[in-house]
């Protein structure tokens, strides 16, 4: 397929979900009514929703097939060990503990290594992780490479981390402070930016050396190792899976959003080698998720999530995938639009920094400019900047270090014409940035504010 330039979808479409067309007039209310906030619309009132990919793709025949196969027996159901026998030829850690989504996982986890006084280094957290890092009284670093802190700033593997300053960091905390070091592939908060093997390797030698385990965010592990085939020397002839489990065994533990690269919606999973560990979060899981068998999810879902694995690391799949989130990308930095470079796996991530110089960072320029994509188009993005990471656990507001918005593209759900109208859209109204003016909150709960936070706009550009 390579000799052509037409992005085709490897299957078929046998069920469409009409999508209901509004006015700017009427969104202008909806935004209103919503408190400017993009979390608040109701789905039927968004046209081409890029909020998340986090759950929001359309499963396949033969996933649709398990959900009718699947045994929803309390303990030890068929499907259950379906769902582990797929995890684990991937991800061959000794004890896989099912969750109903990836926060779940990390709350496990961290409820069982985390507390006061503890730190955890990452390239990147995301937004629950570091929540959950946070929740436990512990302290949530990044060590992204420099590269990785600059949206156009090209480099091919923008996510990995700062092993200089991992180094330093571990003899400055002390070992004895940090439960583990974790990586996120992709790095979603960087712009879905992979990391390399290179780079989990030299993570590996360093944890080794103090005696740490390392940890990975893998909800996006089938897009990193596509771009390690792609990108790093000597992996051109490999395997998805085959990358996959190198990525593995250079871990002792993971957590996983299944309803990222397990193609389901909804479930997830934490995996790791330390028994004493395990007993522990299985313990938890019990009070919190379920039997440790199903671990919050129902029969059909384990059965999805097992098919979704096996479909998730096939080639074909992932050319589409990474190829129509770089059709994206492409077109607007054609047009001169500010995005984060290179193109990364599940979305494409608008610099509103450099879009809207002129609101400042607690101006909120990510969510004016979420707010504007809506209003003009019936787009739906994420605000990924100071509304996301801007308050601190204690309360006081900090400039996150990029302003963002992330237009997360939902697996197997939308075609070339639908992207071709977010293209048209958003040139629209980067032709118009200077228009935009901020946002000031008005109400916000203590954690995680973007979910729930309302706004309203500034009377005049700040």
């Amino acid at each position: 397929m390579e000799r052509w330039q037409t992005i085709i979808e490897p299957f078929r479409i046998k069920s469409v979900e009409p999508i209901r067309l509004t006015t700017v007039e009427e969104r202008e209310r909806l935004l209103a009514a919503a408190g400017y906030n993009l979390f608040n619309l109701h789905s039927d009132d968004v046209l081409i929703d890029l909020l998340t990919d986090s759950g929001t793709g359309a499963m396949s025949a033969e996933q649709w097939a398990g959900v009718q196969r699947g045994d929803e027996s309390y303990a030890g159901s068929p499907s259950w060990y379906r769902f582990l026998q797929s995890v684990q030829e991937l991800f061959p850690f000794k004890h896989v503990i099912p969750a109903h989504q990836g926060r779940a996982a990390e709350k496990i986890l961290f409820g069982v290594v985390g507390g006061p006084g503890k730190v955890v280094p990452n390239n990147t957290h995301f937004d629950t992780t570091r929540a959950n890092v946070e929740f436990t009284g512990a302290e949530a670093v990044d060590l992204v490479i420099e590269e990785g802190r600059h949206p156009s700033v090209i480099h091919p593997f923008k996510g990995n981390m700062d092993t200089a300053a991992l180094d330093a960091f571990i003899a400055d905390r002390g070992v004895e402070h940090i439960p583990l070091v974790m990586v996120t592939v992709t790095n979603n908060s960087g712009g879905g930016q992979p990391v390399s093997l290179e780079n989990l390797r030299a993570v590996r030698a360093i944890c080794d050396r103090y005696g740490l385990p390392l940890f990975l965010d893998a909800c996006r592990f089938a897009e990193n190792a596509w771009f390690i085939k792609q990108r790093e020397d000597g992996y051109q002839d490999r395997s998805i899976p085959d990358i996959v489990r190198e990525m593995a065994s250079l871990a002792d533990g993971m957590t996983m959003s299944a309803k990222k690269d397990a193609i389901a919606n909804i479930g997830g999973w934490l995996a790791m080698n330390d028994d004493a560990w395990a007993e522990q979060a299985r313990n938890l899981e019990i009070l919190t998720e379920g039997f440790p068998t199903y671990g919050g999810l129902a029969g059909r879902d384990l059965e999805a999530i097992a098919q979704g694995l096996r479909e998730v690391v096939d080639e074909d799949y992932l050319r589409y995938r990474i190829r129509s989130t770089a059709y994206l990308g492409e077109a607007l930095v054609d047009a001169g639009i500010p995005c984060v470079q290179p193109i990364g796996g599940h979305a494409v991530y608008l610099d509103a920094a450099a879009l809207l110089p002129h609101i400042p960072p607690l101006a909120y320029p990510g969510q004016a400019l979420s707010v504007a994509l809506y209003r003009e188009g019936g787009i739906r993005g994420c605000e990924i900047g100071s509304v996301m990471f801007g308050k601190g656990p204690d309360g006081s507001e900090t400039p996150a270090p990029m302003e963002l918005v992330r237009l997360a593209i939902p697996r197997r759900v939308y075609t070339q014409s639908h992207v071709d109208y977010v293209i048209e859209v958003v040139r629209w109204v980067a032709e118009r940035a200077g228009e935009l003016r901020g946002l000031r909150i008005v109400e916000q709960p203590a954690q995680l504010r973007h979910f729930t936070a309302r706004f309203a706009p500034l009377e005049a550009t700040v």
